[in-house]
């Protein structure tokens, strides 16, 4: 599994409509893209849930990372670009997912992703182990997330964790060992290639 987000600053004054009339329009171009696990068309909005800016910040989960090419080389990104200009790519390798059995991407309206510090000489495996244990305890609550991923960033040192919600009021509110959480309103969710995440995530053992 590979995650992936570009984040896009907007303007203060920005008028929010023009992000949600686009993804009305071509969001659905990408529910039958081959390869594609998640993407989740995320905003965060000044002034709400704790933004401090206005941001278009889609995210993504790739089964593999070969079917990401077919993306960033094709007429979709093209377009993003054209819109929005050259715009920087966060990636992570993906650690585990954990996915409800009742998940169902139309009722999925908000989003959070937190990233954590990895310290030195950290045991990775100890600490992949502990966080796909963690989600799977948050996806099995009733109040939890329908989707939790855990990942890498090898390069920084960071540890991301990315939730999926069926409603804002439950998404966590606290800060986890002092770090915030970033909160996302979710206006269209593809998931052509969702049943492959699992099974591209190798058991954390």
């Amino acid at each position: 599994m590979f995650a992936m987000q570009y984040t896009i600053p907007l303007p203060a004054d920005y008028d929010m409509a023009i992000i949600r009339r686009r993804v009305a329009e071509k969001g659905h171009l990408l529910d039958d893209f081959p390869g594609l696990g998640v993407k989740a068309y995320l905003i965060r909005e000044r002034g709400v849930a704790g933004a401090d800016r206005n941001e278009y910040a889609p995210f993504y989960l790739w089964p593999q990372i070969q079917s990401i090419w077919p993306f960033v080389a094709g007429p979709g990104f093209k377009g993003l670009t054209e819109s929005f200009g050259w715009v920087s790519v966060r990636s992570w390798a993906g650690l585990d997912v954990s996915i409800r059995p009742d998940f169902d991407g139309r009722t999925i309206v908000a989003a959070s992703r937190q990233l954590m510090p990895v310290a030195p000489a950290t045991d990775l495996a100890a600490l992949r182990r502990a966080e796909a244990d963690r989600q799977a305890e948050l996806t099995e609550r009733s109040d939890g997330p329908a989707l939790h991923a855990v990942a890498l960033d090898i390069e920084r040192w960071q540890l991301a964790r990315f939730a999926l919600w069926t409603g804002e009021d439950q998404q966590a509110k606290r800060e986890e060992s002092g770090v915030p959480i970033e909160h996302y309103r979710a206006l269209h969710l593809s998931t052509p290639d969702l049943g492959s995440l699992k099974a591209s995530t190798e058991p954390a053992t």
